[in-house]
């Protein structure tokens, strides 16, 4: 495991996996963010709320996005053909208050704190709020084919 990495385990995503192969492939990455857009937002709320009030300008950029900057993205290996970051923008500030740089400069988490206080709440959006929009899609392309006819 990478360090700072976690492991989760979650049951019944194969059913999930299933209903969302049924839609068209653009419909479903639709789904996909805009429900890990949503389940996201606690983490970047309390993210926020837990920055030290001297670098209010990393709260400012903290967000939910399907990008990450350009210096980021090198960094990174796409893993999943949908995925979502919440943190802060490419400022490098960001993870020397996160992690601190010794002695000189001790570490003020904020991201990790937050998603600790809302791991569960995350992962129950994204299993609830999911089956929810891809019935919304689904409903919307039936009635999308009803009209060609």
């Amino acid at each position: 495991m990478a360090r700072g990495g976690f492991t989760v385990k979650v049951e019944g995503l194969a059913d999930l996996e299933r209903a969302l192969q049924e839609l068209p492939k653009a419909n479903a990455k639709a789904v996909l963010r805009r429900t890990m857009k949503q389940a996201g937002e606690p983490v970047a709320k309390t993210a926020r709320a837990l920055v030290p009030k001297e670098h209010g300008y990393l709260a400012e950029s903290i967000d939910v996005s399907p990008k990450l900057s350009s210096r980021q993205s090198k960094l990174h290996t796409k893993e999943s053909p949908v995925e979502m970051f919440i943190g802060p923008g490419p400022d490098p500030a960001a993870h020397l208050q996160e992690f601190g740089t010794g002695p000189g400069h001790q570490a003020q988490p904020f991201l990790r704190p937050a998603w600790d206080q809302h791991q569960a709440e995350v992962l129950d959006t994204i299993a609830n709020m999911t089956w929810v929009e891809i019935e919304k899609a689904a409903a919307r392309l039936a009635k999308k084919a009803a009209r060609r006819r």
